[in-house]
């Protein structure tokens, strides 16, 4: 999307009849009763309104997009659905005949199944064996596992899902890794599919053939309900859609009836700018002196493979570089070796006028920040913060010299900081005793981005800046990393997004099999033209 989105369709109220087209309870195709109907859902967490009587009808054997902010109500509705947690208030219909879901255990024996967005898998078991985990059809475990594999066998054949059953689940890449989720709740009897983010850590060569299953499974009667922020994928493959704001429905209507720029407005409340900023032009922006050179930079993991071939770049002063290419191809390892997280086999870098060679002391994170480097990883959970400490804690990592008199932390002085930031960046909530965990993933990273702006940097390294992350939080981070650009800092951005990187870059640099495979200033990038860069060709 580029330029200011214009208004959408006249947004329909929860409180109000129900669109045309869209009555509760009325039948589907071929006079299918709807495969969910529920009606006046209520939800309170203490003071928060999390669902407030929320009606939502989905049609039998379609796809069915559920979208709205983090923190909108929409994860809260679904896990309602699936048996996390009962309403307060409130009827769930399932293909025409009341339920009571107080558990997943009922959600399932229902015909209810959910792929989380993090994959609930045991890495050291085989795929057989987290299909069959606490669904064994027979005590004797052998007996057990020839059934299973005789019904996944056919089950594969009849989806098209295949994946090597003996397999250790953790060997697997991640694509295949969600087939497994699919199939387990398939085995289970699921006739309801709930996908929560499902391309969120997907290559997009795996989110084409995720949609190439999922319309063979609608094709099959599956009912398909899909919890995404990606609104390209909504328009792509769903037929209905409902948007949620505050609690509340706000928009529900056939995908017909809607566009790009109506979804994101009905999620946000208001006009939302995605894309390039419309006054910055084709031109790239002016640039400065050099802040970091990375010189034929080589890396092997430990099983030899270069994940690294001889890599160079520069970054300016007043210019925002991407990072194109599909995941896996040196893209995660060139952050690591730059922010000083890796040491490289080979190769040099030149960081504020100091000079580290491979096999010599390389840069630490340490010395990377004394000399005005700042990392946003990837992988926020992982890597960016503690999920168990609070705000104020994680708001502070990394940079505890800040706040320390003479060997001691000074906790009222980090309380006082994480609230700053979390102004900065309006954090929700506001409350910098929270624990990080509670937090949606979107004000996680603006967490995450305010600590490592807040030395005002000189270089910002950003892996997936908005991964996970609602409309909304895009184009508030979006505007952040478009200031310390203006400021006169050198940004570089890793994204599998390439919407994200054509919005983003002043120049743009794809990188295949650990290589640069060529370099666009972003007046002839084209997603075609970075396509086939990231393929491979020159």
């Amino acid at each position: 999307m580029t330029g200011p989105l214009e208004a959408g369709p006249a947004t329909r109220r929860a409180a109000g009849p129900p669109p045309a087209g869209r009555t509760a309870g009325a039948p589907g195709p071929g006079g299918r009763p709807p495969a969910v109907a529920m009606h006046g859902i209520r939800k309170h967490f203490g003071a928060v309104r999390a669902n407030d009587d929320v009606a939502l009808t989905v049609a039998a054997g379609s796809v069915h997009g559920i979208v709205g902010e983090n923190g909108a109500g929409k994860s809260t509705l679904m896990s309602i659905l699936y048996g996390f947690y009962e309403a307060d208030a409130g009827t769930i219909e399932i293909e025409g005949r009341p339920a009571r879901i107080a558990g997943s255990r009922e959600a399932i024996a229902l015909g209810i199944g959910m792929v989380h967005q993090h994959f609930m898998l045991v890495d050291t078991l085989s795929v057989l064996d987290n299909i069959l985990l606490g669904a064994e059809p027979d005590w004797r475990l052998g007996r057990a596992r020839a059934s299973a594999r005789d019904r996944l066998q056919a089950l594969m054949r009849d989806t098209g899902l295949t994946v090597a059953l003996d397999a250790p689940v953790g060997t697997l890449p991640v694509g295949e890794q969600q087939r497994v989720e699919i199939l387990k709740a398939l085995y289970r009897g699921a006739r309801i599919l709930i996908l929560d983010e499902p391309t969120a850590v997907l290559t997009p060569q795996e989110t084409e053939a995720l949609f190439a299953t999922l319309r063979a499974l609608k094709a099959g009667g599956t009912t398909l309900l899909l919890i995404t922020h990606k609104l390209k994928e909504i328009m792509a493959l769903c037929d209905a859609v409902t948007v949620m704001r505050g609690g509340r429905v706000v928009l529900d209507c056939a995908i017909a009836d809607t566009s790009l720029d109506g979804l994101a407005e009905a999620m946000v409340g208001r006009r939302v700018q995605l894309g390039r900023d419309p006054t910055a032009g084709a031109a790239p922006a002016a640039t400065g002196p050099v802040l970091l050179q990375a010189e034929d930079l080589r890396w092997r993991d430990a099983q030899g493979v270069p994940r690294l071939d001889g890599v160079s770049l520069t970054l300016r002063g007043g210019e925002i570089v991407g990072i194109a290419g599909v995941s896996g191809n040196g893209q995660s390892e060139l952050l690591d070796v730059l922010s000083g997280l890796l040491a490289p086999d080979e190769g040099r870098l030149t960081l504020a006028g100091r000079r580290h060679e491979a096999g010599g002391r390389w840069l630490d994170t340490a010395a990377a920040r004394a000399l005005g480097l700042a990392h946003v990883p990837e992988d926020r959970h992982a890597r960016a913060l503690v999920l168990s400490f609070a705000a104020w804690e994680s708001a502070a990592l990394g940079y505890e010299r800040r706040y320390s008199l003479r060997g001691f932390l000074r906790q009222r002085r980090m309380r006082d900081a994480c609230s700053e930031m979390m102004d900065l960046y309006d954090v929700r909530p506001r409350d910098p005793s929270l624990r990080s965990s509670k937090f949606s993933g979107g004000n996680q990273q603006k967490l995450v981005l305010a600590r490592e702006a807040r030395p005002a940097p000189k270089v910002l390294l950003v892996g997936q800046p908005t991964r996970g992350v609602d409309i909304g939080a895009i184009e508030f981070i979006h505007a952040r990393l478009r200031a310390m650009r203006d400021a006169g800092g050198a940004v570089l951005v890793v994204s599998s997004e390439l919407d994200e990187i054509l919005a983003l870059a002043d120049r743009v640099i794809v990188m295949n099999a650990g290589r640069i495979s060529g370099e666009l200033p972003i007046g002839q990038c084209s997603e075609a033209a970075l396509g086939r860069l990231m393929g491979g060709a020159a």
